[in-house]
C-alpha cells in the first residue's frame, strides 16, 4: 500500500483500455500509417500504433516505448518499402519459447474466442438498447416502463460484469495486493464505470428514468459498431440501417457528451432526493463517488471535465454576486473532488 505507483504503467494501462474503435479519429489515424499489409495485420503493430496514437490525441504525457527489432531478422526487409516507419518501431517481440507449430491453432482459437465474445456482447447490448427504448418512451404504460427500466439496468451490469471478465479475468490472487493491482488496471475502463453506475440505479428506490440515457447511449454505440462491421455488405442492412448507423458514427461525440451531462445532473438529483421520502443517502454517496471517479479516469474525463467547466462558468459569477458566503465551502468541496 506504501509502494508509489508508476504513473506511466497506469497510462499503458489506460491506453490499452481506450476503445479505439468507437473513437473516429482512429479510423483515419490508422489508414494514414504507411506499413505493408502482411505487417498491418499483425495485432502487435496495431496495438504499437494505438499507443502513439494515445500519445497524441488523448495524453501527450504518456512514453512509447520503441518496438525492439530482433523480429527484423526473422524477416529481413519487410519495411524496406516504407521509409517513413522507423525500423525500431517495426514490431515487438514474440515469445521465444513458442513454436510455429503451436502458433496457428492458438490464434484460431483467440478469433473465434473473440467472435464469440463480440456476438455474446452485442446480445447483451441489444437487450439493453431495446428495453431502453420501452423505458424511456412517454407513451408506453406505466407497469411496462417500470418492468423495462429495470430490465435494461439488469442488462447493463450483466453486460459490463460479462466483458470486465473477459478482458481482465479475475484477480490471481485474492490478497490485498493482488486484488489491488487487479482494481488498478479495471478501474480506468469504460466497462467499470458501467457496472457500478448500473448497479447504483438498479438497487434505488427512486427511479430516474434519465439514467437511461447514458445506458442508451452505450447500448447504441455498441449495436451500431457490431452491425456496420459485420452487416455492412447485407442488403436488409444497406437499405434499413446503413444510413442510422452512420448517423451514430459521425455524431459520437455528441452522444458522449449528451450522456455525460445526463449522468452529471442525476447527481444534483440525487441531492434534491434527499428531501424526499424516498431519499437514499447511501445511494447518493456512492453516486457522487462515482462521478468523482468519472472525472478522473481516462475513459470519461474529457467529456466529464468539459461538463463541470461549463457550471462552473455558469454558476460562479452568481455566486460571487449574491452567495459570497458560499466560496468557503464550495473551494473546500473542490479540493476533494480533485484529491
Amino acid at each position: 500500500m506504501g509502494d508509489e505507483i508508476d504513473p506511466q504503467k497506469m497510462k499503458r494501462i489506460a491506453a490499452a483500455a481506450y476503445d479505439y474503435e468507437l473513437d473516429p479519429r482512429w479510423t483515419e489515424y490508422w489508414s494514414n500509417v504507411l506499413i505493408p499489409p502482411h505487417m498491418a495485420s499483425r495485432s502487435d503493430v496495431v496495438d504499437h500504433y494505438k499507443r502513439k496514437f494515445y500519445q497524441r490525441y488523448i495524453d501527450p504525457d504518456f512514453v512509447v516505448q520503441s518496438m525492439s527489432s530482433s523480429i527484423s531478422s526473422q524477416a529481413p526487409g519487410a519495411f524496406q518499402g516504407s521509409s517513413s516507419v522507423p525500423a525500431t518501431e517495426n514490431e515487438r517481440p514474440r515469445n521465444s519459447g513458442s513454436s510455429s507449430g503451436t502458433n496457428v491453432p492458438q490464434g484460431r482459437t483467440s478469433s473465434f474466442f473473440q467472435m464469440d465474445e463480440r456476438t455474446v456482447n452485442f446480445a447483451f447490448k441489444f437487450w439493453v438498447f431495446a428495453m431502453s427504448i420501452f423505458g424511456i418512451l412517454p407513451l408506453i404504460p406505466k407497469s411496462i416502463s417500470d418492468k423495462a427500466y429495470q430490465l435494461s439496468l439488469l442488462g447493463a451490469t450483466f453486460s459490463a460484469l460479462f466483458l470486465l471478465y473477459s478482458h481482465f479475468g479475475i484477480p490471481r490472487t485474492w490478497n490485498q495486493p493482488g486484488i489491488q493491482t487487479w482494481l488498478q488496471s479495471v478501474m480506468v475502463a469504460r466497462e467499470f464505470i458501467n457496472l457500478p453506475y448500473s448497479i447504483v440505479f438498479v438497487t434505488s428506490g427512486t427511479p430516474f428514468k434519465l439514467a437511461l440515457i447514458p445506458v442508451l447511449s452505450w447500448s447504441v454505440q455498441h449495436v451500431t459498431k457490431f452491425l456496420r462491421r459485420n452487416f455492412k455488405h447485407s442488403i436488409l442492412y444497406r437499405k434499413y440501417l446503413d444510413k442510422t448507423c452512420r448517423w451514430v458514427d459521425v455524431n459520437i461525440t455528441t452522444i458522449r457528451i449528451l450522456s455525460s451531462n445526463a449522468e452529471v445532473a442525476l447527481g444534483f438529483l440525487f441531492i434534491i432526493s434527499l428531501f424526499s421520502q424516498r431519499r437514499s443517502i447511501i445511494h447518493t454517496f456512492m453516486y457522487w463517488q462515482l462521478l468523482k471517479l468519472m472525472y478522473n479516469v481516462p475513459a470519461t474525463c474529457s467529456y466529464h471535465q468539459t461538463v463541470w467547466s461549463t457550471i462552473d462558468r455558469t454558476i460562479t459569477p452568481f455566486i460571487n454576486r449574491y452567495a459570497p458566503f458560499l466560496n468557503t465551502p464550495i473551494s473546500i468541496i473542490k479540493k476533494w473532488w480533485l484529491r
